[in-house]
């Protein structure tokens, strides 16, 4: 059984995918957000080269942050963005 997830990017990974969004279908074995990046990662070319690096990378399942071993779960959206800066 899969189910859906709402994959919303920002800054310059929302820049070097071309889009701010995107629905992905999971399969009932991917469990956590490493899993869903690891998916990503296997789709190849400019996904590759932006999710193989997470440390430079931040997220938040439904708006809530989240490191890379947070389950997934029944959410509906992942959330992929740079770590935040400012003073």
């Amino acid at each position: 059984m899969t189910r859906s997830l709402d994959i919303v990017y920002f800054a310059w990974v929302r820049e070097r995918l071309g889009m701010d969004q995107e629905r992905v279908q999971l399969d009932d074995d991917t469990g956590t957000i490493g899993d869903v990046l690891t998916m990503l990662v296997d789709r190849g070319g400019i996904y590759a080269e932006i999710f193989a690096d997470t440390g430079k990378l931040r997220f938040a399942l439904d708006q809530d942050y989240a490191v890379l071993a947070t389950p997934v779960g029944s959410a509906q959206e992942l959330a992929i963005f740079p770590p935040v800066t400012g003073g």
